[in-house]
């Protein structure tokens, strides 16, 4: 989205979000969950997607059983592939990475319902899945059984999405049920989308930010948040003045 300025709809390529990956990590030491989508192709791409994310610096790759091309989660509309292949993706990506985590993800609740996202899931896990993601849940009584059926065997994954389809926005009532990861995939862009009209149309009546100020940062505040004089006095050290 962000990116291309376009829905999530499997647009994006690996090589362009490898890019991305490695211009993060250059930056930032937290770990990074990567979204892999559906392996963007075949298995060996999908190999080929696990080793480029690894090198980029990815901590762990979200593989899931949508078809391709996949859309987002908490749209209508999907299908999923076959359990045989969805398992053979997990597998898959297994065997190339090295390091990294893998999460499987199914969207298989939307699709055939939770008990078959939920059998997904025992076969991703019998293949040595890391952690378990299962999408788009409908009630707190779906959270629960997901909870109860793999909370203490495997780390569990969620997605809060705002305006979308969980039936929980509360990451605290997410921990309290057992689950490892609450994702906020696009808090950051949703709020500059429902700021950024307003602050252009300031913008484009008074011809100043001036009353934005409050909203905004400065220019000396980027610099310091990003280190701009450290890194001009670690240049100088080797193109003295």
């Amino acid at each position: 989205m962000g990116r291309l300025g376009r829905p999530d709809l499997g647009l994006t390529t690996a090589s362009e979000t490898a890019e991305t990956v490695a211009i993060i990590r250059d930056r930032v030491a937290l770990p990074l969950l990567v979204d892999g989508d559906t392996g963007f192709g075949g298995v060996l791409n999908l190999q080929r997607t696990v080793r480029m994310f690894e090198r980029a610096g990815a901590s762990a790759i979200q593989i899931e059983d949508q078809t391709f091309p996949k859309r987002c989660g908490h749209m209508a509309g999907k299908s999923v592939v076959g359990l045989d292949k969805a398992v053979g993706r997990i597998r898959a990506a297994l065997d190339a990475r090295q390091h990294m985590l893998v999460i499987a993800r199914t969207d298989a609740v939307s699709v055939s319902g939770l008990e078959a996202a939920i059998d997904r899931s025992e076969a991703f896990l019998e293949a040595g899945a890391n952690l378990i993601f299962i999408e788009g849940p409908r009630t707190m009584e779906e959270l629960v059984t997901i909870a109860d059926r793999f909370v203490h065997r495997v780390p569990l994954v969620h997605n809060l999405v705002e305006g979308g389809t969980s039936p929980t926005e509360d990451g605290v009532a997410l921990e309290a049920l057992g689950f490892a990861v609450a994702l906020h995939p696009l808090m950051l862009m949703h709020g500059l989308v429902a700021r950024a009209p307003r602050w252009l149309e300031t913008l484009r009546e008074t011809r100043t930010t001036a009353g934005l100020a409050s909203e905004l940062v400065t220019l000396q505040d980027m610099n310091r948040l990003l280190g701009a004089a450290d890194i001009m006095d670690g240049a100088a050290r080797f193109e003295p003045s």
